[in-house]
Order: C-alpha cells, then structure tokens, then sequence
C-alpha cells in the first residue's frame, strides 16, 4: 500500500473459517508491521477473533460495535477518526463491522450511508478499513449495497475491484424520511427566545411518551441543538415533532433549508474550535439519527429507545 492511499474493502464471509481467514493476516500482518490495529465488531464476532488471535489480541484495541456504533453516524468521528487521528504518523489498519444480522429496516439506511461516506471521510488518508459482511445470513440487497459502498471487495482469494461502485448514488438512494405517526405532537418554532419553552414542551410531552426521566436532558439538548441549527442555518421556522414507534421516542426537526453536507456531524471537532459541535452532539446522545433532505426542506429525526 503506498503512502497516503485509502483502501477500503468489503470482507465477505460465509462461517466463522472464512471470517479468519480473511481477518487473522489483516491484524497479524499489522502487528508484525508495528502497525496500530483496531478491531471494532459487535460482539459475537468479537469471541471469534479474540480467541483466534491468542496472546496477540492484547495489542489490538477492542470496540464493541454493537454500542459504539448503535448510531451509525458516531462510528466515524469516535471510532475511525478517534483511532486514525490518534495514529496520524502510522498506517492504521481497522476492521469495522457495522452491519450485522439483526439491524432493522429503520437503522439500515443509516448504516449503509455510513459505510458510503467512510470514503470521502478518508480519502487521501493512510487508513485500511475493512468491513465485514455475513453474506450467509444479510438480505442479498444488502450484499449489493456493499459493492456500492466498498471500491474493493475480498471473497475468499478473491481480491478485487468492485465493478459496482457509486457511493454518491447510496446516499442519495437511501436520502428517505421517516413517516410521522398520526398522533405526533408537535410545535413551531420561529425565533431563539423560543428554545426555553420548547425544551419545557419537549420535556414534558417525552415523559408522556414514557421516556425514562433520566434521558429526558438529552432529548433537551437534542431538540436545542437542532432547533438552534435550524434558525441559524436555514433562516426559516421550524417544526418540532414528536410520535412512538418501534420501541423509540422519535424527535423530528423539520426546516426549509436543505443540508448540503452528508458529513455534517461526522467529523471531530477540530482541537480550539469554537462551535460546529451541534449536530456532533446529537449524533452522540441519541441511538440512531436520521436525515432527510430536498431542496423544499430538511427533516432530522433523533430516536431514543425506551427501554
């Protein structure tokens, strides 16, 4: 690999055999190298690997993907980036497997738009990711969103460039709004001296929803975040709803605007800036954030688990 490439491959495999087979020589050809190595799988495929690599694991640093990437839009600025920057002067050498068996249909597009911008997030970058897919037991649609996605693909011995490859096109694709129960509350918003109420009004309609107390700060934070980009940024009203579904207090901030940027809270905060951290902060706090944007409109959408 020369210097100052980004390479990013999909991993497919079929057993525990084939997910070795691909993975060991990646860490343990790392390792040998004096590379840094970051292995972040949810946790099934953790005990796997763990066990495979013996004493050598120890000189891997271990996430569990299943909580740090439960939001996909947190795994670049806190797992990729936090690792990668942390390396600056080396080759960092990541396996990232953010879509398993069991994601839902509501977290999917965020996922899979995830896995598209890891290629402009690192572009230019002396980074190897590698993201694993269980092609035995993921829907066939998601194996061909990996080719969109990843401009490499490994499948067995098989090393080679995806024919198939357009992640402008994924995340255009996936570019879907949430459907808003009948029941939402909701409320505008026109100006900052509105953000006291509003934080009182969202406070109080989540705790009719039955969001533990202890998360009502949070959605508080949330909707002031996205409230305030909303006035600043769009320079029109906005709305805020709030509605039930699938076992999530859902949060929706809908302006006129349109975002132009799919890496808008994706990225670190650069150390001494001030501001630029609200959409950051949101994707950090809440389980899984959402974005809908057209020329007539932007809807993000926060989603909290109840339980």
């Amino acid at each position: 690999m020369s210097a100052g490439a980004f390479t990013h491959p999909a991993l497919f495999y079929r057993d525990d055999a084939e997910y070795l087979a691909g993975l060991l020589p990646f860490v343990t050809g790392g390792l040998d190298r004096g590379d840094p190595v970051a292995v972040a799988v949810p946790p099934s495929r953790h005990a796997v690997l763990h066990a495979a690599l013996g004493a050598a694991a120890e000189r891997v640093h271990w996430v569990d993907m299943s909580v740090a990437g439960r939001n996909p839009g947190r795994i670049i600025p806190t797992v990729l980036r936090q690792f990668a920057d942390t390396h600056a002067d080396r080759h960092a050498h990541i396996i990232g497997e953010p879509i398993w068996p069991g994601r839902t249909a509501t977290e999917y597009p965020a996922c899979v738009q995830h896995e598209a911008l890891i290629n402009h997030a690192f572009a230019g970058r002396e980074v190897t990711i590698v993201c694993p897919y269980d092609t035995a037991r993921l829907d066939p649609a998601v194996v061909a969103d990996a080719h969109a996605t990843h401009p490499e693909i490994w499948d067995g011995d098989r090393r080679a460039h995806s024919d198939r490859y357009d992640p402008d096109e994924v995340v255009a694709r996936y570019n879907q709004p949430l459907p808003a129960a009948a029941t939402a509350a909701e409320r505008a918003v026109s100006s900052p001296a509105e953000l006291r109420p509003v934080r009182r009004w969202t406070a109080a309609q989540a705790l009719e929803f039955g969001l533990d107390g202890e998360r009502v700060p949070q959605l508080e934070l949330i909707v002031t975040e996205l409230v305030t980009n909303s006035l600043r940024h769009a320079a029109t009203d906005c709305l805020v709803r709030l509605w039930l579904a699938e076992g999530h207090l859902h949060c929706e901030v809908r302006d006129g605007g349109q975002l132009s940027d799919p890496l808008a809270g994706r990225r670190p905060r650069p150390p001494g800036q001030r501001g630029g951290r609200g959409l950051l902060l949101v994707h950090q706090l809440a389980d899984l954030v959402r974005t809908h944007t057209t020329p007539e409109g932007t809807s993000q959408y926060a989603l909290l688990r109840l339980a």
